[in-house]
């Protein structure tokens, strides 16, 4: 089963228009994401129904942040990208008669239950400025090693 990145590229976005572009196309977001900008806009579009981005379409259009970094939460992210599944294990059920598969399914749902909601507690606590904070500590520490550079795909840092 392939990963969703999804989550991780909302948050890389969301980092970069706080930090770096401030407004920013669905093309030029496409272009950092190496992606099509129809899957920014969808992606896009559960952070705007959820009030994190605006949209303004035409030219000097594009997404910009309503709201802070501190105030967005992973598990904001996590919802508005609609929620992916979290773990690529579960309960099999091709013999849901079977008394061993019962028990080794129940077992695993409870569990994988509990480790979601574990993990989604977490993620209430962890803001977008969070993780901002520890690339700007990574960048600074990497300035100071290398020089300037460490810049991303997009060509901002």
């Amino acid at each position: 089963m392939p990963r969703d990145s999804r989550m991780s590229r909302m948050l890389h976005v969301l980092i970069h228009m706080d930090r770096h572009v401030k407004r920013a196309t669905s093309e030029e977001i496409a272009r950092m994401l190496d992606t099509n900008p129809v899957v920014v806009r969808r992606m896009m579009a559960g952070l705007r129904d959820r009030g994190f981005v605006t949209s303004e379409k035409g030219h000097g259009g594009g997404w910009e942040l309503s709201r802070g970094l501190d105030a967005i939460t992973l598990l904001d992210v996590y919802r508005a990208i609609g929620e992916p599944a979290l773990f690529s294990i579960g309960p099999h059920a091709d013999h849901p008669e079977c008394l061993v598969e019962q028990a080794v399914d129940a077992r695993m749902a409870q569990t994988l239950a509990e480790a979601e909601a574990l993990l989604m507690a977490r993620f209430e606590t962890i803001t977008v400025a969070d993780l901002a904070d520890d690339f700007e500590r990574r960048f600074a520490a990497h300035r100071v090693r290398n020089g300037p550079g460490g810049r991303c795909a997009s060509g901002t840092a």
